[in-house]
């Protein structure tokens, strides 16, 4: 089953990706609380991103992104993290920053991207 990335399965990944770096096991439970959703919202994602292998579900409920979706993830997170840091720079409040970012990362262009992050770190930013 192919499944096109939108900004919601995105969000998905990038919140495994995420939750993998602050704990030892991610479940499907973890990722709601995470992201604010209902369980049963987040095990039909959960099935469609492993349906479409970017997760792998063990028996025990464990969630591991595949190699594709931690690409997807990391891609994402870094998008997050330069935005933020990008957005902070020019005095927006960390906070909106970082809702911002959030809406920002899953819509730039990979052109617009890397042109905002190289001028990043040629300003020391």
């Amino acid at each position: 089953m192919a499944l096109v990335l939108h900004e919601s399965a995105e969000m998905y990944l990038e919140t495994i990706h995420r939750l993998t770096q602050e704990q030892d096991m991610v479940r499907s439970v973890d990722v709601a609380n995470a992201m604010g959703y209902s369980k049963p919202t987040i095990s039909e994602w959960v099935n469609k991103l492993s349906d479409a292998g970017y997760i792998n579900i063990s028996d025990h409920g464990a969630l591991t992104l595949t190699d594709a979706g931690l690409e997807v993830a990391t891609k994402i997170f870094e998008r997050h993290q330069t935005l933020t840091q990008l957005f902070e720079a020019l005095g927006v409040n960390p906070d909106t920053a970082e809702e911002d970012a959030c809406r920002v990362e899953h819509y730039i262009s990979d052109e617009t991207f890397m042109a905002l992050k190289k001028h990043l770190s040629e300003h020391g930013q």
